[in-house]
């Protein structure tokens, strides 16, 4: 066999939120296709599903471990994922939800190989973002949107517009560098969030805790509080905090008159 013919590639997949009813087409088909699959999915619905789709469907579970720094895990599983390809196996990888967002294995192994000149690319799938938009009755192009995993947004000091929607990924694992069952929120975390979140929104301010329905025919779990009860709510691990705009911001006349000139 030649050496052109033996190259691997890489196919990073998603498949999305809600089990198996999300996963697109071209997803499904490279699933199929693939040499070697290889997944991290958050439940054995999908799992057996993958199975199905092809036997050589594994996962990647055991890089993960109790008090294990989460870095360490995803440079682990990029790795694995990198050495594969380069032992010259056509790879596809399933994440859980969109592979590329929240996802540093999926990055990091894809930048890897093409600096290498393997093929390697990535297909969308439906984010918890997507599902928060029509859950929610959200359009991002009315007000604007800025996303921000929670505990950057802190450690970063991240800039952002009260006038626009604002989302915060991952407030359930806040300043959390490994993950394990029963994953606390600590308190004193939630309180700090709620104090710089104060300075642009005032305290009767509703936002949302939202997590998207996980499975065919059950309802996301929303729950609308007022900012100030924020630090005294129990906040579930998988949470997103959605804050709709404070304000409608100024709008420039000159600009909205092109309207009238179309």
């Amino acid at each position: 066999m030649s050496e052109q013919a033996r190259r691997g590639s890489l196919v990073v997949v998603g498949t999305g939120i809600k089990a198996v009813s999300h996963a697109t087409f071209d997803a499904i088909a490279c699933i199929q296709h693939a040499e070697q699959v290889y997944y991290v999915v958050d439940e054995p619905v999908t799992a057996a599903w993958l199975r199905r789709l092809n036997p050589t469907a594994t996962s990647l579970d055991g890089y993960y471990a109790e008090g294990k720094l989460r870095r360490k895990t995803y440079e682990e599983i990029a790795d694995k994922i990198v050495s594969t390809v380069r032992d010259g196996v056509k790879v596809c990888v399933v994440f859980y939800g969109h592979p590329g967002v929240l996802v540093d294995s999926s990055h990091a192994a894809i930048r890897r190989l093409r600096r290498s000149g393997y093929p390697a690319r990535m297909l969308p799938g439906i984010s918890t973002m997507d599902c928060l938009f029509a859950d929610l009755n959200i359009d991002p192009g009315r007000d604007g949107c800025q996303m921000f995993e929670a505990t950057d947004f802190l450690a970063s000091r991240r800039r952002f517009d009260p006038a626009s929607v604002l989302v915060l990924w991952q407030v359930g694992a806040l300043g959390e560098p490994s993950l394990h069952d029963g994953l606390p929120c600590r308190r004193e975390r939630i309180e700090r969030l709620t104090s710089v979140l104060r300075r642009s929104y005032p305290a009767h301010h509703r936002i949302a805790l939202y997590e998207a329905a996980q499975f065919l025919g059950c309802k996301p779990r929303i729950r609308w509080i007022r900012l100030a009860r924020l630090a005294r709510t129990r906040v579930w691990p998988v949470a997103t905090i959605c804050v709709p705009p404070a304000y409608e911001r100024a709008q420039d006349s000159r600009v909205l008159r092109w309207y009238d000139e179309a």
